[in-house]
């Protein structure tokens, strides 16, 4: 679909982690539907060339989405280039393995500090930046938050706060009647770099499965995958879903459970 009718047309929209990924993906398809997208990373190499592949209605910059400066300084600067804020993507976080007996008090705290306290300040923000014209908040948690899993303790205590936060905020919101709406996603598992580069030959194989023999057992979802969910929540077209949990695990917690 063009930009002249597009499903986000003239929105501005701000996704963290922008530069690989499922926020790669996430920039790409909201653009090509008409946004003006403002790219954030900590990989300011990384965000910069994903907005020179986008052209002229997006901008990048480095931040680090733990940092309270570093929101204030992205919101800001947000608003000086396009004028406004219309959604917010958290996507950026880290992954890490370790169940309650292996994870370290430093892992831990490094994990709620990026995933939970990092997103808590995109909505604080975020919030305060589009409360007198509405918006969408899209923060990306896991099925971890949802179903038990033993090697992900501390990510999954941090996706948990995410999920509890967005029912909070979508709650203050409609409470203040900003129309702001807030919504979580949860996947399964997304067939990243990062993810491979931790599951190593078992991603490999599921990635097969999934983009050539689209096995119905599949568990592992792809970017775009995730792109298409984020761009419906970023449209009008989801205008009455807020505060919601969406899976995207081909029914995993359905078996699981």
């Amino acid at each position: 679909m063009g930009k002249d009718n597009g499903r986000v047309k003239g929105k501005v929209v701000l996704v963290t982690g922008a530069a690989s990924g499922v926020g790669k993906e996430n920039a790409l398809l909201l653009a090509a539907e008409g946004a003006k997208v403002v790219l954030t990373d900590v990989n300011e190499e990384g965000v910069q060339a994903v907005a020179q592949e986008i052209g002229d209605n997006a901008y990048a910059m480095a931040h680090n989405i733990a940092s309270e400066g570093d929101w204030q300084r992205v919101v800001v600067a947000t608003l000086e280039r396009f004028g406004r804020l219309d959604v917010l993507v958290n996507n950026a976080a880290i992954l890490a393995m370790g169940t309650i007996e292996s994870t370290t008090l430093e892992d831990w705290q490094k994990i709620q500090r990026i995933n939970a306290e990092g997103y808590f300040l995109g909505c604080k923000y975020g919030v305060q930046a589009m409360k007198q014209h509405g918006g969408a908040i899209i923060n990306m948690a896991s099925l971890a938050a949802l179903a038990g899993m033993a090697h992900f303790c501390a990510y999954s205590a941090s996706k948990g706060a995410v999920t509890a936060l967005t029912r909070s905020v979508a709650a203050h919101c409609k409470q203040q009647r900003y129309n702001i709406r807030c919504n979580s996603i949860h996947p399964d598992g997304i067939l990243t770099a990062m993810v491979m580069s931790l599951m190593g030959a078992a991603a490999k194989g599921e990635q097969a499965e999934v983009k050539v023999e689209g096995d119905p057992m599949a568990r592992m979802c792809m970017p775009k995958d995730i792109a298409n969910l984020v761009l419906f929540l970023a449209s009008d077209e989801s205008r009455f879903i807020n505060g919601s949990e969406l899976r995207i695990d081909n029914g995993q917690l359905s078996i699981d459970s």
